[in-house]
């Protein structure tokens, strides 16, 4: 029987060397040890065995393998995360290739692709937008390695090609390529058109170099329509889970040791352009907006992956620096050491660059300085220190950024810096935080609960993709390892689910997933144990669900002083945790 690829690779690639590739190590015995990529902790409590070749975090509970390394840290599915290190490892996928098997997402990175082409090729007839752009500053080199396109002003036009290039409607439409009419042909079926037209195209990457999404910028501007366009959430695209161009940015971020972020998308190009090769571009996140706070969460936690060290550098007007400040306490929350950098009222990056140079946007950059430096500059240019307005307006806006850093030594550090500036006491300073942090903790337990809940979910949703691979695998198998009816029984039995609840979820990437469990476990692999360890996981963390649930309900009978309601809470709360130490328990028996 063949090697799996998997076996293969491991074989080639240790979890050290991998691991060690993105984060820093430090020996702790027989293991390794670290400060967790996948969380905000002060203490190491992430580890490294290097003889099992797998890794644990005792503070969030993040484990696994190489491949699931990769696929948490750099955002990725497994076929990526696959390509990625079997490239690593100089291994060949060849054999483990089958064009006729491919899956609805191979399809849509496929047609993503040859869209970038087809926009990338539109400049030779359409060279006012090119113009353009180097008019903003963009040389040829920067566009090409960007792949900048254009999307002619045409109903039709990439669909017509792209349905020349044997792509289906539906392939189309579930790439976010084109859109519906509410009107209809002679035919009496609905019109298709292009989602895209009459713009500038910026092809938005993963983080293995595939195209998954577009950003287009009109052009010209008609002064009617949106002058950005994003597409849609699909099946390879998720906001929260790609920032415009990190794909190029990461290995600059972990050289220099903190990233640079930008609003637009021609501000990351020319910022790349002047030397600053650490820049992600926000591609949409709202950071102004509550409603996309779980989104900025997930955001700025893949940049802490690489590096806690932050520059916000936005546009200099007042949307730009509220945006700024939002996006910065959310990243203070999540631990990171942010700045801001100070650029010249009604500026932004790309104006920088391409009318004062290179020199100048690297000195903005090079004199960005800490959040509550930068409000408290704000404060102090509008308000004089012999006003008595100082004070208030200090607590208000500048105590709430002191508040949320995680170190007393942090926080006596700036109260020294304001009190200095302004004159205020330190002591009144202090009286000031304990009374703001009580309403800043709220915020920062929330932004908290959200990175931590969005964590449990990628680990609920991994176990499940692998269990459901091996129930896909086996039940069209000519040589069944597994009783797949009983494994998708135990499966529904630990989630609360219904068997075709769970099979109809995961139907559309049945390919993927079946090409996972393929790969995973041909050839020398103990699947029973395998079968059973995830099983015990998938109980774990659906255990972990139901506390959690358990612990939001106990806080509300608490606020309702429901005592009775409380007793019943914390009793099946203790029945919960019996559960979980079971399963922990079972695996060292």
């Amino acid at each position: 029987m063949m090697n799996s690829p998997v076996l293969t690779i491991k074989e080639r690639l240790g979890i050290e060397e991998v691991v060690s590739s993105y984060i820093k190590l430090e020996r702790a015995g027989s293991n390794l040890k670290a400060r967790c990529p996948f969380h905000n902790e002060k203490s190491p409590s992430f580890f490294v065995s290097p003889d099992r070749g797998s890794y644990y975090c005792f503070g969030c509970g993040a484990k696994g393998d190489i491949f699931t390394f990769v696929e948490e840290f750099e955002g990725l599915d497994f076929k990526g995360s696959l390509k990625l290190l079997a490239d690593r490892a100089h291994v060949s996928l060849g054999a483990y290739t089958n064009p006729g098997a491919e899956s609805e997402k191979d399809r849509l990175y496929e047609v993503m692709e040859v869209a970038a082409k087809f926009f990338s090729k539109n400049f030779a007839a359409s060279p006012e937008p090119l113009n353009y752009l180097k008019t903003r500053g963009l040389t040829d080199e920067t566009i090409s390695s960007f792949r900048v396109g254009y999307a002619r002003n045409e109903w039709r036009d990439l669909h017509q090609f792209l349905r020349s290039k044997n792509f289906t409607e539906s392939e189309i439409d579930k790439a976010g390529l084109s859109k519906k009419s509410d009107k209809t042909n002679a035919s009496g079926q609905e019109s298709v058109y292009d989602r895209f037209r009459g713009r500038i195209m910026f092809p938005i990457m993963d983080s293995s170099g595939r195209v998954i999404a577009f950003s287009g910028r009109l052009f010209p501007d008609d002064g009617n329509s949106a002058k950005y366009l994003n597409s849609p959430e699909t099946a390879i695209f998720k906001k929260s889970a790609v920032l415009y161009g990190l794909d190029k940015a990461k290995i600059s971020i972990r050289k220099h040791n903190f990233s640079i972020l930008v609003e637009g998308q021609i501000d990351l190009l020319l910022s790349h352009q002047a030397g600053w090769t650490n820049t992600v571009a926000t591609s949409g996140t709202a950071f102004s907006e509550e409603l996309e706070r779980d989104e900025a969460v997930s955001n700025l936690g893949l940049l802490r992956r690489i590096s806690s060290n932050l520059v916000i550098a936005f546009d200099g007007d007042n949307a730009g620096i509220k945006a700024a400040l939002r996006a910065s306490k959310i990243a203070m929350s999540l631990g990171m050491d942010v700045k801001i950098a100070n650029l010249p009222e009604g500026q932004d990056p790309a104006d920088i660059v391409a009318k004062e140079g290179k020199d100048a946007w690297k000195a903005i950059i090079r004199n960005s300085v800490p959040t509550v430096e930068f409000v408290l500059g704000g404060i102090m240019a509008t308000i004089p220190v012999t006003d008595r307005k100082l004070g208030l307006a200090v607590k208000e806006k500048v105590l709430p950024y002191v508040s949320i850093l995680g170190s007393r030594i942090d926080q006596e550090f700036f109260l020294k810096k304001i009190s200095g500036a302004t004159g205020i006491p330190i002591a009144t300073l202090n009286e000031d935080l304990t009374i703001v942090a009580k309403s800043s903790e709220h915020e920062k337990k929330t932004i908290e609960t959200i990175e931590k809940e969005q964590l449990e979910v990628l680990k609920k949703d991994y176990i499940l993709r692998r269990l459901l691979g091996l129930v896909f695998w086996q039940s069209g198998a000519k040589e069944v390892g597994i009783d797949a009816k009983k494994l998708i029984t135990d499966i529904a039995e630990a989630t609360n689910q219904t068997e075709l609840e769970l099979t109809d979820r995961f139907l559309p990437i049945k390919e993927d997933l079946v090409y996972e469990a393929e790969v995973f476990y041909s050839g020398g692999v103990d699947l029973k144990r395998d079968i059973i360890e995830l099983i015990n996981n998938l109980k774990e963390e659906s255990l972990k669900e139901e506390l959690a649930r358990k612990m939001r309900e106990l806080y509300l009978a608490e606020e309702a002083k429901d005592q009775k309601r409380v007793e019943e809470i914390l009793k099946e709360c203790q029945i919960i945790n019996n559960k979980i130490q079971e399963i922990k328990s079972s695996r060292s028996s």
